[in-house]
C-alpha cells in the first residue's frame, strides 16, 4: 500500500511538472499539438530506486545536461519550495563522463528567473546507499538543512549534489576532490537546464558547504574558471575544509574519527581502481569495510570505529605507497586558487578535520591574492557547521547583493 500511495503521488506530481514544462499529458486538454520535451528537460524518471542507476552507455551530452528527473517532496521544504530530483552528466576523478544525482529546490513565491543559485555540497553522509543525500532530504534528516533553509528563506534556489557513486550497485567516491568539484558545479548547470525550474543561466552563483561539502565547494571554486567559465560565480563559502587528505588522515588514525578515514580509503579506491585497496586489507578489514558499504551512515562511522587504526585493518599501510601518495596529491586543494571571494571557516578544536591544514589552505589563497575572510570558532567539528552557519549566510547575502567582499588576509 505504501508503494502504491507513493506511486500515485509521484505520478500526480510528475503530471503537474510535465505540464509546467510544456509537455503534453495523454488525456489532458491542449491548445496545440503535442510536441517533444526540450532536450534540456531530460526524461521523466522512475519513482523507485532504479532512478539512481546510471544508463549504460551514458547518453551523449555535456556536463550538467539532465539525463532524467522526477518531482520530489522533501519533508522539511514541502511547503516553501518546489523540488526535483535529477540525474545529470558530470565528470569523475579520472576526467571521464559519469552520471550524478541530486536535488534542486526553488523557493515558492519568488520569480525563479531572478533567483540566485547556491551550489550546495553536503557533509559526510556515509557509504551505504540508504545514506544518499537526496534520500536524507526527503526524510528530513539532512544535518545541513539549516543552511539550506536560510538560502531558501532569502529567495535563493539551491542545487544539492549527491556526489558520484550513490546507487544500489556502486560505491560513493567519497572525498575525491577531482570528482566532488564537478559534481557541485554540474548540479548548478542541471538546475539551470531543467526547464521546469525556470532558473536563469545568468543567475549569480555561490558554492557552499561544510566538511566534505566544504571540500566540494572549494574544489568547485578551484575548477570553475576552466571547467565552467560560463557560470556567473560570485563567491565560495566553505567550512571544515579537508584540504590536504594526507594531513587529515594523520589526525584520524587511532582517534575518534577513524570511520571517516576508512570511508575515505574506500571512496578513493572507488574513484581510482588502480589503488587496489583490497590487496592491502586483512580479513578484518575486508569484513568490516564491506559491512560499512552496506550499512553505515555517519552515525555508524562515528560509533562503530572510534580509536581504530589503519594497522587493525591492513597487512601494510597503503598510504605509504607511491600510488596512494600520487592520488592524494591529485586531490589536494590549493593549486588553482578561486578567482572569486572566499569565506572559509573552521572549528578551532576540530577533532575530525584538523585545523592546521585548513589554515595552510587559507594562507595559500591569501598569498595568491584571493579576497578571503578566514574565521575560526571555539567548537568541535560537528558543532562547527552551526557555529559558522550564520556568518556564512550573511556573507553570502552580501555577495549576492554586490557588496564589496571583506578580507582579513
Amino acid at each position: 500500500m505504501e508503494v502504491s500511495v507513493k506511486r500515485k503521488l509521484f505520478l500526480a506530481l510528475l503530471s503537474l511538472s510535465l505540464l509546467a514544462a510544456g509537455v503534453a499529458i495523454a488525456g489532458s486538454p491542449a491548445t496545440a499539438a503535442p510536441t517533444a520535451a526540450p532536450a534540456a528537460v531530460g526524461l521523466p524518471g522512475p519513482f523507485d530506486d532504479s532512478f539512481y542507476k546510471a544508463p549504460a552507455p551514458l547518453p551523449a551530452g555535456q556536463p550538467g545536461d539532465v539525463i532524467r528527473w522526477r518531482p520530489s517532496v522533501p519533508l522539511m521544504n514541502a511547503a516553501n519550495a518546489d523540488a526535483w530530483e535529477v540525474m545529470y552528466l558530470s565528470t569523475n576523478g579520472q576526467g571521464r563522463p559519469d552520471a550524478v544525482t541530486g536535488t534542486i529546490l526553488v523557493p515558492k513565491g519568488v520569480d525563479p528567473a531572478k533567483a540566485p543559485i547556491i551550489g550546495y555540497g553536503v557533509g559526510t553522509q556515509g557509504p551505504a546507499f540508504k545514506c544518499t543525500p537526496s534520500k536524507a532530504i526527503e526524510r528530513g534528516t539532512l544535518y545541513d538543512q539549516p543552511a539550506i533553509n536560510d538560502s531558501l528563506s532569502s529567495g535563493y534556489a539551491v542545487a544539492i549534489t549527491d556526489y558520484e557513486g550513490y546507487s544500489p550497485t556502486t560505491v560513493p567516491t567519497y572525498i575525491t576532490g577531482q570528482s566532488m568539484g564537478p559534481a557541485v558545479i554540474d548540479s548548478v548547470r542541471a538546475a539551470q537546464r531543467l526547464t521546469p525550474t525556470k532558473l536563469s543561466k545568468t543567475a549569480k552563483v555561490i558554492f557552499q558547504g561544510y566538511s566534505q561539502g566544504g571540500g566540494g565547494a572549494m574544489w568547485a571554486g578551484e575548477k570553475q574558471p576552466t571547467y565552467a567559465p560560463e557560470l556567473n560565480l560570485v563567491g565560495v563559502a566553505a567550512g571544515g575544509v579537508p584540504a590536504d587528505l594526507t594531513e587529515v588522515a594523520k589526525g584520524l588514525d587511532g582517534y575518534v574519527g577513524f570511520g571517516f578515514l576508512a570511508f575515505a580509503a574506500v571512496g578513493l579506491d572507488a574513484a581510482y581502481p588502480d589503488l587496489k585497496l583490497d590487496s592491502y586489507l586483512n580479513d578484518t578489514g575486508r569484513q568490516q569495510l564491506n559491512d560499512a558499504k552496506q550499512n553505515a551512515c555517519v552515525v555508524e562511522l562515528l560509533t562503530n570505529y572510534p580509536f581504530k587504526k589503519i594497522s587493525d585493518y591492513t597487512t601494510s599501510n597503503p598510504l605509504d605507497t607511491p600510488q596512494w601518495k600520487a592520488r592524494l596529491a591529485q586531490n589536494k586543494l590549493g593549486a588553482n586558487p578561486p578567482r572569486v571571494p572566499v569565506f572559509q571557516y573552521h572549528a578551532s578544536t576540530d577533532e575530525i578535520v584538523n585545523t592546521p591544514q585548513a589554515d595552510a589552505l587559507h594562507k595559500t589563497y591569501c598569498a595568491a591574492g584571493v579576497r578571503e575572510q578566514w574565521n575560526t570558532y571555539v567548537s568541535d567539528h560537528l558543532s562547527g557547521i552551526f557555529a559558522g552557519n550564520g556568518d556564512a549566510h550573511q556573507w553570502i547575502v552580501k555577495r549576492f547583493n554586490g557588496d564589496p567582499a571583506p578580507s582579513n588576509c
